[in-house]
């Protein structure tokens, strides 16, 4: 897994406390970012989160680069819907001889690891015959039709690709952007970092949440999971281990 934060909003603390004070404010905008100091912009902010008041950070928006994770994560990421995705298409690129994410539980035991990657050297088999398959069988209709030899192969793997892609497996690799304010970063920290979230998206998570509180410790002070800032919000189904929980992302 690689995760990088590409770009981020500037200055992202001041421009979080300068529209929660503007709503209470009478001096004009400029007036207002001047007189907001570090040791006020600091103030300000831990006023916010003692009162939760949480629209302001929409403000600011993190935008992260993410390479070597599954389609099993992109399935779970893209239920954040207060965010934006752009997400390598398999529709376009080809996939053979694809790259695959390995679980934890099945890299340390031999008998699993080996029937794990037999079947992704089934499936990539699988896909490389219905991509030949299927490119000729739509180079043959698109010659038909009147179009060159060349146009006909070149839409034709296009085309191959957009059905052969179904037996490719949840393992298969995958690249995104990912943009998000950060009230909606807060969320996704609180459900992710959680020790019952999945692996992969809680190694993802809690990356993430280090980039943030590099770039704007202020903003991303305290977030983590829901226990960090209280009692576990996990109830019957708590890991029991909310104090280490919270020493870990205190040490972030």
């Amino acid at each position: 897994m690689k995760v990088e934060l590409l770009a981020y909003t500037p200055d992202a603390d001041k421009l979080v406390a300068a529209a929660a004070k503007l709503c209470y404010a009478k001096s004009d905008i400029d007036t207002l970012m001047n007189k907001l100091t570090p040791e006020k912009v600091e103030s300000f902010l831990d006023m916010l989160s003692e009162l939760g008041h949480e629209s302001p950070v929409e403000h600011a928006s993190f935008t992260f680069g993410i390479e070597g994770v599954s389609r099993a994560l992109l399935a779970q990421i893209t239920r954040h819907r207060i965010a934006s995705f752009s997400v390598q298409s398999q529709r376009y690129v080809d996939k053979s001889g694809f790259d695959y994410i390995i679980p934890p539980a099945i890299s340390e035991n031999p008998d699993a690891l080996a029937e794990f990657e037999k079947a992704m050297q089934e499936d990539a088999a699988h896909y490389k015959a219905l991509k030949d398959i299927l490119t000729n069988y739509h180079a043959k209709k698109l010659i038909s039709e009147g179009k060159t030899e060349s146009e006909a192969l070149k839409a034709a793997e296009k085309a191959a690709n957009e059905d052969a892609r179904f037996v490719l497996p949840n393992a298969c690799d995958t690249r995104m952007i990912v943009t998000m304010n950060v009230r909606s970063l807060r969320n996704f920290f609180r459900l992710r970092c959680c020790q019952r979230a999945q692996w992969e998206i809680r190694e993802l998570a809690t990356e993430m949440l280090r980039l943030c509180k590099k770039a704007a410790p202020l903003l991303f002070s305290g977030a983590g999971p829901g226990c960090v800032g209280g009692k576990c919000t996990e109830g019957a189904f708590t890991c029991g281990k909310a104090a280490e929980v919270r020493q870990k992302f205190s040490e972030m």
